[in-house]
């Protein structure tokens, strides 16, 4: 199984996700968690018709599974991150070419340590 982590490792209130990579390997070695950058195509990571990806989102105050792509909000786009993350999976949706997406939605600024056990439950009982 393969997990796409999405973040930028320069602005401190997107990096969570990627900060989490290192605990997440240690206890999932079987899992590959493939940090992801927006630039690349997302359509040659999809697995089956499907994408599990790892990512903070804006506006939640608990981490949660999104994977009803209706729900991801297309807003103006101030970065590739902002255009691929919700266009392009409705893009690859419409299309045919992506069947299902989990997204574990972590809260920005959420705490560290609690994320990490958050995050492992999810894989434990959901993946």
């Amino acid at each position: 199984m393969k997990i796409l982590v999405f973040g930028n490792p320069l602005v401190e209130k997107d990096n969570l996700a990627l900060r989490l990579i290192p605990k997440l390997e240690g206890e999932f070695p079987t899992i590959q968690f493939k940090e992801f950058d927006p630039t690349e195509s997302l359509e040659n990571e999809i697995e089956n018709g499907k994408l599990i990806i790892l990512d903070v989102a804006e506006g939640i105050k608990e981490i949660k599974i999104i994977n009803n792509l209706d729900k991801l909000d297309i807003i103006k786009s101030c970065s590739m991150h902002d255009f691929d993350l919700a266009y392009n999976l409705k893009l690859l949706k419409k299309i045919g070419k992506l069947k299902k997406v989990e997204i574990i939605a972590v809260p920005m600024r959420f705490d560290e340590e609690k994320a990490v056990k958050e995050v492992e439950r999810i894989i434990e009982t959901v993946f």
